[in-house]
């Protein structure tokens, strides 16, 4: 399989990260799926808007993570946790997909962060182990056959006392899984990113036990 061809790029003030070529993605896609017609399109290897819109809010709100024990979850490139790793204590940056972890170490590596680990979790197989006081989740309500998956973890996590932030487009399909948060919703607000085809409203979600 090959390998994205990555571009050194400046996403967020003076923060610089490796992330995909975007104009190589699709066709170094398309040459994997001669190879391998099973290989899943690389979702992580984007920043989307959903992740400069939890930057923005994170950025604005720093004392919901400074000085505490952060975990993002379905990650990507990550760009909230590398944002944030100026104020958070520790953080462990997580994605199911290991091309994406792999690049995740890269620029772990590139920044000379020390208090992130990058770590290949699975939302449907999440180690007992792992205890964080605030956990980021950024467009990952995305497939409805996930949902009930997910939203067992979130409420695991809030039960073991977590503040957990979500950063998701206002899609109809995902209309239920919001539903569902409402009880635990004690902030909600909308951020506005701007995109070559026009601009995009994300909610943002914060929660925690009623």
């Amino acid at each position: 399989m090959k390998e994205y061809p990555l571009i050194l790029t400046t996403v967020e003030g003076e923060l610089s990260l490796y992330i995909p070529d975007p104009e190589q993605v699709k066709p170094v896609y398309e040459q994997n799926l001669l190879e391998d017609q099973r290989a899943p399109f690389p979702f992580w290897a984007k920043v989307w808007a959903s992740s400069l819109a939890l930057t923005s809010f994170l950025k604005n709100n720093q004392e919901l993570v400074k000085g505490k024990r952060v975990l993002e979850i379905g990650a990507g490139i990550g760009l909230p946790s590398f944002t944030i790793a100026q104020w958070a204590a520790t953080i462990i940056i997580s994605d199911h997909v290991l091309a994406a972890v792999k690049l995740m170490q890269k620029n772990i590596e590139h920044c000379r962060l020390t208090n992130i680990t990058a770590m290949c979790l699975d939302w449907n197989h999440f180690p007992e182990e792992i205890k964080a006081d605030v956990v980021l989740l950024s467009d990952i309500n995305y497939a409805p056959e996930q949902f009930e998956s997910l939203l067992l973890l979130i409420k695991k996590l809030l039960e073991q006392g977590a503040t957990i932030i979500i950063a998701t487009p206002q899609r109809i399909m995902a209309t239920p899984f919001v539903q569902e948060l409402v009880p635990f919703t004690k902030y909600n607000e909308v951020e506005i990113i701007q995109e070559s085809g026009g601009s995009v409203a994300i909610s943002i979600l914060v929660l925690s036990q009623p």
